[in-house]
């Protein structure tokens, strides 16, 4: 389904702002998977999943996508198959426009538009039906901007339009963590339920170690712009919040280690 092959990218190189974001990251999901990626911050969580969508150019390695090479197709190709909800809840969306003329677009992902009138009465009856799902009351408000909905309710109209048409993979950057905790429950309900009922191959991020262990069949955890876990179906059934919680600490005293003996070896050697 989706394969990485040693991928790296660097930010702002030769300066004193320089990241190196990815460092050799290879991976394979296969088709129908749900798997989650945690990490510390800095760790490459986002920026593994932006590389994916094509947001830039990796710096080497490749992408495969269903056995096509995709390092060099541009995002709104890659779009067609991949869908991604972010972090922000007014990312993804024209806030300007309705709730009916944002959904009309997202339904026309990867197809042609042509100059008709889009927003039919047969398309106003399909949107007002998939929007009950939600139980937010948003079916009477296809007229309403989408900028003027709440967080909790943009991030679930956003969450319904990136899977409107079913994408081949769904990426989910932190899709929960600008909303408050009882809201936050219900776009992970919902993102289950779309998942499992559309039988969606998932990359999720999330800083949220009991999401991590609750929800898909793998767990990944990155740090450095690596991939320092991998944690498989079965292995992932005995994982428990405080497992993930003594791994980042055992990274973060090893890293503390390693920066001690840099440390002395630079005092006795300069």
């Amino acid at each position: 389904m989706l394969k990485i092959d040693n991928i790296y990218k660097t930010f702002n190189r030769e300066t004193v702002n320089e990241v190196k974001a990815l460092q050799g990251v290879s991976l394979h999901i296969a088709k129908g998977s749900f798997t989650v990626v945690v990490g510390t911050n800095g760790s490459g969580k986002s920026t593994l999943l932006n590389a994916i969508a094509g947001s830039f150019y990796i710096d080497s390695g490749k992408i495969f996508h269903n056995g096509k090479n995709i390092t060099k197709l541009p995002e709104h190709k890659r779009a067609k198959q991949i869908g991604m909800v972010f972090q922000n809840p007014f990312t993804g969306t024209a806030p300007d426009m309705s709730i009916a003329e944002n959904i009309s677009l997202a339904s026309k992902r990867g197809k042609h538009r042509g100059f008709g009138w889009a927003l039919k009465q047969k398309n106003l009856d399909e949107f007002k039906n998939k929007l009950k799902s939600l139980n937010m009351g948003l079916e009477e408000r296809l007229n309403n901007p989408i900028g003027k909905l709440s967080g909790g309710q943009r991030q679930a109209l956003t969450l319904l339009m990136s899977t409107w048409v079913k994408p081949q993979l769904l990426l989910l950057d932190e899709h929960t963590a600008a909303l408050d905790p009882k809201t936050a429950i219900k776009i992970i309900k919902l993102t289950e339920e779309i998942i499992r009922k559309d039988k969606l191959t998932t990359l999720m991020v999330t800083h949220s170690m009991q999401q991590a262990v609750n929800m898909g069949n793998r767990i990944i955890m990155m740090h450095n712009g690596k991939i320092v876990f991998d944690f498989d179906e079965n292995e992932k059934k005995h994982l428990k919040v405080s497992d993930l919680l003594s791994l980042f600490d055992e990274i973060r005293r090893k890293e503390q280690i390693d920066k001690s003996v840099a440390e002395m070896l630079e005092r006795n050697y300069v």
